[in-house]
């Protein structure tokens, strides 16, 4: 059992047979009453999101899960496969269940895959990766002064804002939990 004062970002809990990755909590103390606490979750089996409110204090039950390290095949649809890069088991998770990460994973990229009882629920990355970049309007030289931004797109699909003066086949690292630049790799 983990408490409210115990949560973290990226734990899993389950909570009425569900298993639920906290993406968000904020506690909450307004004047009189007793303090609550804001949690957004993501459910790892069907991939939709939901806020909840409880009580400062509140239970949950914590769920341990299963890491192995993987490597990416290949996307067939909404399908994403996996090897295992010990045992050459495949694996395969869905679009709802991976969300955005699938902008930031290639073929060839090795990432965790997290299960729970030899069911694949979840898949963890890096905190940021290198991407090159497949489009956008032409850098102008000197223009690196501003701050200004411009829209571009990676190999994976993933818009992000960069400066001017990057330009289309450039590489850059991308923060993989808010999906912006950092800097140029």
């Amino acid at each position: 059992m983990v408490s409210t004062s115990e949560i973290k970002r990226g734990m899993t809990v389950d909570i009425d047979g569900q298993l639920l990755k906290i993406l968000e909590f904020d506690h909450q103390k307004i004047g009189r009453g007793s303090a609550q606490v804001k949690v957004s979750f993501k459910n790892l089996r069907t991939g939709s999101n939901t806020v909840n409110t409880f009580q400062a204090g509140a239970k949950f039950n914590d769920v341990r899960l299963e890491r192995e390290t993987d490597q990416f095949q290949y996307q067939d649809g909404d399908e994403f496969h996996f090897m295992n890069t010990e045992t050459f088991d495949q694996v395969m998770l869905t679009s709802k269940q991976i969300g955005d990460i699938k902008y930031y994973i290639r073929e060839g990229d090795t990432v965790d895959i997290l299960t729970y009882n030899g069911e694949p629920i979840d898949l963890e990355i890096p905190p940021s990766v290198v991407l090159k970049i497949t489009s956008t309007e032409p850098g102008i030289k000197g223009d690196t002064a501003t701050g200004a931004t411009k829209p571009a797109m990676t190999e994976t699909g993933l818009k992000v804002l960069v400066p001017l003066f990057v330009n289309s086949d450039d590489r850059i690292k991308v923060d993989t939990r808010t999906g912006k630049y950092l800097e140029r790799a």
